[in-house]
């Protein structure tokens, strides 16, 4: 059974997921760790917890999620997974970190590139990778069937949605998705976003204010 911890890291409260299971293997989701405090904040858990840590896997390649890749991919020796429409956005990401006060940020390279059908494994558990475009062109979730949860990154928000005003996003693009590709799931599916508390499908198609007429 897949235990999940969230940390909400750096300026942008974004929130960077452990996944792991009764075999101590882990991964780690939209890694936003930025300095030596988050950092050691990850690697405590793992520490305290005796987890062996094994890839990182990413939503999509906005700043806020990206900014710990590096650093965690020296740590742990493991590779980074992402989709390979999202490769631009990675690149873009050191011409404006600076911008938002990341002056010194590490682009990672990508070992895997992610794509809808996709089954990512570790231990004895699986997530099926869905691509669902609209806040970022090569945004994927992460979806566990059995324990009935969704890794959504910034697509679904409790009564929000993702941006779609960046680079690549796209409005009605993003509501497709939500539409067809995560509300399908179910309504008891959990949605663990990447920012805010977590969620359900039910209760945003019935109380979400961006989607109560979609």
């Amino acid at each position: 059974m897949i235990h999940i911890e969230s940390f909400t890291f750096n300026p942008f409260a974004e929130n960077t997921f452990v996944l792991h299971d009764e075999t101590g293997e882990a991964i780690f989701v939209d890694p936003g760790n930025h300095n030596q405090q988050e950092h050691d904040v990850l690697n405590t858990y793992v520490q305290s917890n005796n987890l062996k840590p094994v890839q990182i896997i990413n939503t999509h390649a906005h700043i806020d999620h990206v900014l710990g890749i590096a650093y965690l991919k020296r740590k742990y020796g493991i590779p980074f997974s992402l989709h390979p429409i999202d490769e631009p956005l990675l690149k873009a990401v050191k011409v404006y970190a600076p911008n938002y006060g990341f002056p010194g940020f590490d682009e990672p390279e990508v070992e895997q590139w992610l794509e809808e059908g996709d089954v990512v494994t570790f231990g004895n558990s699986s997530l099926r990778v869905l691509h669902v475009p609209g806040h970022a062109p090569g945004h994927v979730a992460f979806v566990q069937d059995e324990q009935r949860f969704v890794m959504g990154g910034d697509v679904l928000f409790r009564q929000s949605i993702g941006r779609t005003d960046l680079p690549g996003g796209d409005h009605n693009t993003l509501l497709r998705s939500i539409c067809t590709k995560l509300f399908p799931l179910g309504d008891d599916y959990t949605v663990y976003a990447g920012h805010m508390e977590p969620t359900t499908i039910g209760f945003e198609k019935k109380h979400n204010p961006f989607l109560t007429n979609s």
